[in-house]
């Protein structure tokens, strides 16, 4: 099948204005097969003129650590490290404007205009395809985000296809920001002099723009990739991947170049659902709307009783499902698996962790089932609820008519999304709830895979050269890793190997002052060295950074 073309399928526009404001969308049609729809690009502001960086950021920082420059080989990645030192403050410059465009897949907020600014980047990169598709309405109902597809063809042997998102969680406690979420403000947070402080700074925008950065400075420097690189970017990450899901399984010709994938590797699975109790549907209570709250003396309240179906799916810890079946196809552990958690329990300080994650302390004290829990757990949260009177302090008497609350469940081998959702809908029918609505949000199932590929081995040598803690490759296959829709690419869809990684780090995603470190210090780096250590594990695994033979090689 022909690939749609990046420069010209669906470029006509008939009333951008019109479009851009209903949202109306041209049809892209093959004649083997239908094509993605082309999502119409919105009127777009004049572009503004370039600023001239005078940041002042040290791309070394205070790290402590040193590369070993005797492992980088190619005089070309030598010349990109210096590239991108001599131009990080440009390079925070993006980072900033990106964290600066909001782009909130569960409000909609900012999503069409960052779908274009991601197309955009692709652009700069020189990608001959480059589109922002509609995937349409998804399996569960909902409208999918757009899906940005870009193809970067470098002429190389090998051919990386790079996961990217693009959303970012809402803003749920502005009061809590030191800084304003979206302003992508430069602070001091010791130990570190420089970190930026903004919604996805660490989830996941840091990461992906120091990729961006890499790639560019690449470009820059030898004018070419030394892969050739297809990037798929996701809107729904955190609306569980569900326009991301679709667009893969419908449009797998796409990806069949891909040698290797730039992902997290493996990933636990989660399925997330809203429970709905109602009036209308309890036959008691307001059915049409809330009402004054005085009229409980002589009225039931829908809110009571979904507090009370709440309590029946959990033990009084909170930390027990008590489904019937929840606990029954869990795989256990294997050998490999339980050395992996106890090796990382040996430096790990629950009391420090907790610290740094916010949190009073975990479940238990112990180091290794903290990382047992943390990397092989099954949990059911409360992720909100919401009904009636939602305003904190003051008053105001509301007997609400509709009470939501959701839920994420996260699960392992052999566990299933689907057959959670169908035990907890014989728990509410067993326990009288019969009438409390199930509405799936979308299904993410695990991924089990293990690290022994060419893209894990370059990255291994990476991180060897910049001296960051290097553990062995796991020898069979896994899911300790963290979340993220790694299953289409595992065997759903396609099964290729997955693998990645960069030094450097930020911190507090989902929360308040979430951030991303600029200048590193101690064993950390900042984001030049993750910007060097993106360039060096692409350059090892297109073998371009191999040492020169020698007469002994001979």
């Amino acid at each position: 099948m022909k690939r749609p073309s990046g420069k010209n399928q669906g470029k006509q526009i008939l009333n951008v204005a019109v479009m851009a404001a209903t949202g109306l969308l041209l049809d892209a049609c093959s004649e083997e097969a239908p094509a993605p729809t082309v999502a119409q690009a919105p009127v777009m502001a004049a572009v503004p003129e370039p600023v001239t960086p005078s940041l002042g950021i040290n791309p070394r920082g205070k790290t402590e650590l040193e590369i070993d420059m005797s492992m980088i080989h190619s005089p070309e990645l030598r010349e990109v490290f210096d590239h991108i030192d001599t131009n990080i403050d440009q390079h925070v410059i993006n980072l900033q404007r990106w964290i600066q465009q909001p782009s909130i897949s569960n409000t909609g907020e900012g999503i069409q205009e960052s779908a274009y600014m991601v197309e955009g980047f692709f652009d700069q990169l020189g990608c001959q395809e480059t589109q922002v598709y509609d995937v349409g309405i998804t399996e569960w109902g909902q409208q999918g985000n757009p899906v940005v597809y870009a193809n970067c063809d470098e002429g190389a042997e090998k051919t990386v296809v790079v996961y990217w998102m693009y959303d970012t969680m809402p803003v749920t406690q502005p009061d809590l920001w030191t800084s304003p979420p979206f302003e992508a403000r430069i602070v001091e947070q010791p130990p570190f002099d420089k970190v930026i402080i903004g919604r996805g700074a660490n989830n996941s925008k840091g990461r992906q723009m120091a990729f961006w950065n890499a790639m560019m400075s690449i470009k820059a420097t030898t004018g070419t990739l030394p892969v050739n690189l297809i990037f798929v970017a996701e809107g729904d990450e955190e609306r569980m991947s569900i326009g991301y899901r679709k667009f893969v399984r419908e449009h797998p010709e796409l990806f069949t170049e891909a040698d290797v994938m730039w992902g997290m590797g493996s990933s636990e699975g989660c399925v997330f659902v809203e429970l709905i109790t109602s009036g209308e549907a309890w036959g008691k209570g307001p059915t049409y709307s809330n009402i004054h709250g005085g009229r409980k003396r002589a009225v039931d309240a829908p809110a009571w009783r979904h507090i009370k179906m709440l309590s029946t799916l959990v033990d009084e810890t909170g930390n027990r499902v008590m489904i019937d079946g929840f606990y029954d196809d869990i795989e256990p552990l294997t050998e490999a698996e339980e050395a992996i958690l106890r090796q990382s329990a040996e430096d790990y300080d629950v009391e420090v962790a907790a610290e740094r994650l916010g949190v009073a302390r975990f479940m238990s004290d112990d180091p290794y089932e903290v990382q047992k829990l943390s990397r092989y757990g099954t949990s059911m949260n409360l992720d909100g609820i919401w009904g009636g009177n939602m305003f904190e302090g003051g008053s105001g008497a509301i007997l609400p008519n509709r009470i939501v609350s959701k839920h994420n469940f996260r699960y392992v081998p052999n566990m299933d999304g689907m057959d959670i959702v169908a035990k907890l809908r014989a728990h509410l029918d067993k326990h009288g709830y019969e009438d409390v609505e199930i509405n799936v949000v979308g299904d993410v199932p695990w991924a089990k895979m293990d690290d022994n590929n060419e893209l894990a081995q370059a990255v291994r040598d990476m991180r060897e050269a910049f001296g960051v803690g290097n553990p062995d490759p796991v020898a069979e296959e896994t899911i300790l890793g963290g979340y993220w829709p790694a299953y289409l690419f595992a065997g759903d869809v396609l099964d290729i190997p997955i693998a990645g990684g960069q030094v450097g780090t930020g911190g507090g995603s989902h929360a308040a002052n979430e951030w991303f470190v600029v200048e590193g210090a101690g064993n950390t780096y900042g984001m030049a060295g993750m910007e060097k250590s993106i360039a060096m594990a692409i350059y090892n695994y297109a073998g371009a950074n191999s040492a020169p033979a020698t007469e002994s090689d001979d």
